[in-house]
């Protein structure tokens, strides 16, 4: 006699539509019932002895559900997955590999579509139906596999929104090897600041710090012409606010509220406003420090700028 179908949606139901090979033979299935299952099209195998109780698109929960069902005891979603999780809802959609944990003594095989990590120190999980790698955690495990400066600043500044500072630091201080881990402490004191995004931290550092010009004031809210307001970079006292526009906020360029809060901040201030995109700040820094010290010139600043190395113009 086959299973009751009804208790087996129930189940199913609260498991996001996943069944394993145990649990549904522990409901009285048969292994030549499970397989008609699947070859009649009702359902489908999505890995070795895990099902999903439909032939239809395979929603982001449920291949979550699917990966950890079959990686077994102690797996946890982490790396790109745990970053869905937490930090970007968008990535949701999406058909990247799904990416698990799992403790240094099991040895699970990789599969298509899913990406296993064996660890030797299992980082800190949530539990659940989707046990996860905590925010922290994840924080710490995407800095390690970064490829550069500005993937970091990318990994830091997403986490932000959620973790603090104290906390990513102090869950990089447990693992014994850290992939930029003197970067990862540099970095986070600049987030802290107000650091947003890898194009603000190149301005931070190849701009303002490597050629002696003040500090502006970080994401400076205000109201003005009826409105909050946000300035990437105020020099208050100098007449001067900086707008920094990566690519993927302003394709292409300035935009129409970027006039207008530009002209808001010019009639209610008497504030100029200096806007560079990527090419401007990662391409000719010494460039655009040149143009920030002349507009700090004619509000009044005093200081000395200094080049950041024998080619620089500020030296001439």
């Amino acid at each position: 006699m086959p299973p009751d179908r009804r208790r087996l949606e129930r189940l199913a139901r609260r498991r996001a539509d996943v069944l394993t090979r145990k649990e549904l033979l522990a409901e009285g299935a048969l292994p030549d019932w499970i397989s008609r299952q699947v070859t009649s099209g009702r359902w489908q195998r999505v890995h070795p002895a895990v099902y999903v109780i439909h032939t239809g698109p395979l929603g982001w929960r449920t291949r979550m559900v699917a990966a950890l069902r079959y990686a077994g005891p102690g797996a946890a979603l982490s790396h790109s997955s745990a970053a869905a999780y937490w930090f970007d809802d968008m990535r949701r959609g999406g058909t990247d590999p799904v990416e698990v944990s799992v403790p240094w003594e099991r040895v699970v095989k990789q599969q298509p579509g899913l990406r296993v990590h064996r660890r030797r120190r299992m980082p800190a999980v949530w539990p659940g139906l989707l046990a996860v790698t905590t925010d922290v955690e994840t924080v710490v495990d995407l800095v390690a596999r970064a490829a550069d400066v500005d993937d970091v600043v990318g990994v830091l500044t997403r986490g932000a929104r959620q973790t603090r500072p104290e906390a990513v630091r102090a869950a990089a201080a447990q693992r014994a090897r850290l992939r930029h881990r003197a970067l990862l402490g540099e970095l986070v004191a600049a987030v802290e600041l107000g650091v947003e995004s890898p194009l603000e931290l190149r301005y931070h550092r190849d701009v303002e710090r490597a050629h002696g010009l003040p500090s502006a004031e970080l994401q400076v809210r205000e109201m003005l012409d009826g409105g909050w307001v946000r300035a990437d970079r105020r020099y208050r006292g100098h007449g001067v606010r900086v707008e920094l526009d990566g690519k993927l906020a302003h394709p292409g360029g300035r935009t129409d509220r970027d006039t207008w809060r530009d002209n808001a901040a010019l009639l209610a201030t008497g504030e100029i406003t200096l806007r560079y995109r990527w090419s401007h700040v990662a391409g000719r820094p010494c460039r655009t420090a040149l143009q920030v010290v002349e507009a700090l010139r004619r509000g009044g600043w005093t200081g000395e700028p200094r080049p950041c190395g024998p080619g620089c113009p500020l030296g001439r």
